[in-house]
């Protein structure tokens, strides 16, 4: 008898932000094939005799290749575990959550996808920002920003973003110059309140603001690293009325 796989999304950091309906999947659980970005303490709700398989994947410190989890994900569902791939965030924004439910779907194996709340609205919550505003922000999008133009790897529609109320860029401080420099010369005003929000919605949550001609400068001076949220708006404005979460305090190197 084949197993079934839940493909959950385990929230931006705070564990206390996953859903219902995640939690009851890693409860009934077998194997639970999991993140770098996923909250350790997650993994406290697994049966005692779960298998837990580190699925993250870091700089220089590869865990599962891609291809990999796919083959591991077949197999345990072949042998009839119920398994959870457990995803930082949503599944489905930036988590190639489609790919592994479309390899599923084609090894004839049931899934479920579970969404989780995403950092790109979580994350400027949590450090006081709405990402739309009746009075800001009509419209909101999401993006990816680490492609390299010099890799011929930069495929963003700059002059589409550049008229977008709130922008958050995922996975992008490493290529902050390049984002700031393409919205401005595709009209972005250069005074544009940026927010840089690192580790958000865990308790070492740091939150820089700055504006499209500066963050450059201030990321490298609050040595800001990932996983970090780049927010561009003016509801970045909004912060200094809104702020609610004690965050950790800086240490300028």
């Amino acid at each position: 008898m084949r197993g079934f796989v839940y493909i959950v999304g385990a929230g931006p950091g705070d564990p206390k932000l996953l859903t219902i309906r995640g939690l009851e999947c890693l409860q009934q659980s077998d194997v639970i094939m999991y993140d770098r970005l996923v909250n350790p303490a997650l993994l406290n709700h697994a049966k005692k005799d779960a298998e837990l398989i580190y699925c993250g994947k870091e700089p220089g410190k590869h865990g599962l290749i891609q291809e990999e989890i796919h083959r591991v994900l077949v197999e345990k569902a072949e042998q009839g575990y119920t398994v959870t791939r457990l995803k930082g965030g949503d599944p489905f924004v930036f988590g190639r959550g489609g790919e592994e439910a479309a390899i599923l779907r084609q090894a004839g194996i049931g899934y479920e996808i579970v969404p989780g709340i995403t950092a790109g609205i979580a994350a400027p919550a949590y450090a006081g920002i709405p990402v739309t505003h009746r009075n800001h922000a009509t419209s909101f999008a999401i993006v990816t920003g680490h492609g390299r133009a010099e890799k011929g790897k930069d495929f963003l529609d700059w002059a589409s973003i550049s008229h977008i109320d709130t922008v958050a860029f995922y996975m992008s401080v490493g290529n902050i110059s390049h984002i700031t420099k393409s919205l401005i010369s595709h009209g972005k005003n250069s005074n544009t309140p940026v927010a840089v929000i690192e580790w958000g919605t865990t308790d070492k949550q740091r939150t820089i603001i700055g504006t499209l001609q500066t963050i450059a400068t201030d990321i490298k001076k609050y040595t800001i690293k990932n996983p970090a949220m780049i927010l561009v708006g003016d509801v970045v404005s909004l912060r200094q009325d809104i702020a609610w979460y004690q965050e950790k305090e800086f240490e300028i190197c």
